[in-house]
């Protein structure tokens, strides 16, 4: 409901300063303890079913029964709340329930904090605590900023294995380390995403799986579990080389084809090339995945070998040995290549969830990484409002190439 400007005048009569709308007696906090209470009022009413002084309230067994004080925790300081009582003790308020110790918004405060990669380890609990002190005024211990993040965990089960659609056209894999305290001894650990693109073009993660090793038993059970929850068909798979990954997705997927990255592909191939000689490699390497055809490809990649193999041989036996994978776009007409050409879309996001998880040396254990990350990919996928680009046409190639399988 908006708030008139008139209200607003009303209310801001008499505040000279910020401290008259933010300090310990302020309006912000005066109005929170106003509004809060008459919530409570109102639950109070709905509960017995009549309001104060009614005479229908006569013989009807219960009544209200005075009121305690509360104090709670808000985005605007601690509250002191009076919380209405009924004679038969059976009232439990909504706003507050019983035991609780913080209005609604408080807790998502702390997640949002969370989110941004401040975990629950003694030094970044510190850093919350001294944050919700100087920004609301308000004392908060370790163990209850625990409580609320813990809380996240049960979204995470819950968002792990919710079912998902039947179909997805593309689907993009890639890998995030993290550094993990989970056995007492901080290791390395890998995080791997499943992004998918559904029919009408939208992003959706799959999933977030950790393992200290990729290899073929650990995708195949990626694999099972996509399928278990409902996944029948993807039609292409776009990742970077990821050990073990193409033999799973084809044990479960037999009809799927495993599309490489050609932009990792470039990268790696310039690695060890000086810097004089990048423009012009790279230049030689566009006219090999440019190419309109695959034959056309080839050829290109033949006259890059007699160019450069004197120099770096290595380029052309890696672009050889992967060639199979590499070259799997070229089946497809240039609507389908956009969509498929490089795992973009899944390293894009891979770098927002980078920004928070640099920041820290490492994670208290494995569960503080998946907390974080769920939080980070939440936020991140409120963005995903359109569809990817030239999605129409190539879902509309897409149909009639796989008409058997939509």
């Amino acid at each position: 409901m908006p708030i008139s400007d008139k209200l607003i005048d009303q209310l801001l009569d008499g505040c000279d300063s910020p401290e008259d709308i933010l300090g310990e007696a302020g309006l912000l906090k005066q109005l929170t303890k106003k509004v809060a209470e008459r919530v409570l009022e109102a639950e109070m009413e709905a509960h017995l079913g009549y309001a104060p002084n009614d005479s229908a309230g006569n013989n009807s067994g219960n009544s209200r029964n005075g009121k305690t004080k509360k104090t709670v925790r808000s985005i605007n300081g601690d509250v002191e709340l009076d919380i209405p009582r009924d004679r038969n003790g059976s009232f439990e308020p909504k706003l507050v329930r019983k035991g609780e110790r913080q209005l609604n918004g408080f807790d998502e405060r702390i997640i949002a904090l969370y989110a941004r990669g401040m975990t629950t380890r003694d030094m970044t609990t510190r850093d919350i605590q001294a944050y919700l002190e100087e920004a609301y005024g308000v004392e908060v211990s370790p163990t209850f900023i625990s409580q609320v993040t813990n809380a996240v965990m049960d979204e995470v089960k819950a968002w792990q294995h919710r079912p998902l659609a039947k179909l997805y056209p593309v689907v993009y894999l890639d890998c995030l380390v993290v550094r993990s305290r989970d056995s007492g001894v901080v290791q390395n650990k890998s995080v791997y995403l499943a992004l998918g693109i559904n029919t009408d073009g939208e992003k959706e993660l799959l999933g977030l799986w950790m393992a200290q090793t990729e290899g073929a038993k650990f995708w195949l059970s990626v694999m099972n579990e996509l399928k278990n929850r409902g996944v029948d068909d993807i039609f292409i798979a776009c990742c970077d080389g990821l050990k073990g990954f193409p033999e799973a997705i084809e044990a479960v997927y037999p009809k799927t084809q495993v599309q490489l990255c050609i932009v990792h592909q470039i990268r790696h191939s310039l690695r060890y090339v000086n810097w004089k000689q990048r423009k012009t490699i790279a230049a030689d390497l566009k006219l090999i995945y440019g190419a309109a055809t695959r034959a056309e490809a080839e050829q290109a990649l033949e006259n890059f070998a007699s160019t450069w193999d004197s120099e770096h041989p290595t380029i052309s036996r890696s672009w050889r040995a992967n060639w199979e994978r590499l070259s799997v776009f070229f089946d497809y007409p240039v609507e389908i290549r956009k969509a498929i050409y490089t795992t973009n879309a899944i390293e894009s996001l891979n770098a927002s969830l980078r920004k928070i998880t640099k920041t820290r040396r490492s994670f208290p254990n494995d569960e503080a990484v998946m907390k974080v990350l769920y939080l980070a990919l939440h936020q991140a996928s409120k963005k995903w409002t359109m569809p990817i680009r030239n999605w129409k046409p190539a879902m509309a190639q897409f149909e009639i190439i796989y008409q058997d399988r939509i």
